[in-house]
């Protein structure tokens, strides 16, 4: 599949078991981007997937025709307010619509759960696709992995939101 062409992509739910696997597609998702070991071992526990999130329904995969898994996602919600904890692509299938598969399903789970609007504490290189998404950047915030550092903050309103 060349970068940038469509495959069929379908979502579903994590199982329970998966969390070692998808935990590995985030890593291999986060080096892509050319952070070294040292980054990679600080971000070790925002790269996790929880077992006990994908218990509650909270995670979900996106799998090609061939049934493999090229993305993962994961929403945190309480109150009204959904938190895009993840969003990862394994490196082959960037580009070929499974990140807004899984971004549209995302949204939908979030609505599902009661929320009115997503937050999404963006890596840079992910920037211009949430904003693709329909996000709206709001400011730099702290990261949840590395000391010292900022990432753009987004929001998606899930009441007037439509992912375009």
């Amino acid at each position: 599949m060349e970068r940038g062409e469509e495959m069929r992509v379908q979502i579903r739910s994590a199982q329970p078991g998966e969390s070692q696997d998808l935990t590995a597609l985030c890593v291999r998702s986060k080096a892509h981007w050319g952070y070294d070991a040292a980054f990679t071992r600080l971000s070790a526990a925002a790269l996790t997937v929880n077992e006990d999130d994908i218990a509650a329904d909270r995670v979900l995969i996106a799998v090609d025709g061939a049934d493999r898994v090229i993305g993962v996602a994961c929403v945190l919600t309480e109150g009204d307010t959904a938190d895009l904890d993840a969003l990862f692509i394994d490196p082959p299938a960037i580009g070929s619509g499974a990140g807004r598969a899984l971004f549209e399903a995302a949204v939908t789970l979030a609505r599902r759960q009661g929320a009115r609007r997503m937050t999404i504490l963006a890596d840079p290189n992910a920037a211009a696709f949430y904003e693709r998404m329909g996000a709206r950047y709001l400011r730099h915030a702290p990261s949840d992995a590395i000391p010292g550092r900022t990432l753009p903050f987004y929001e998606y309103d899930l009441l007037s939101g439509t992912v375009s």
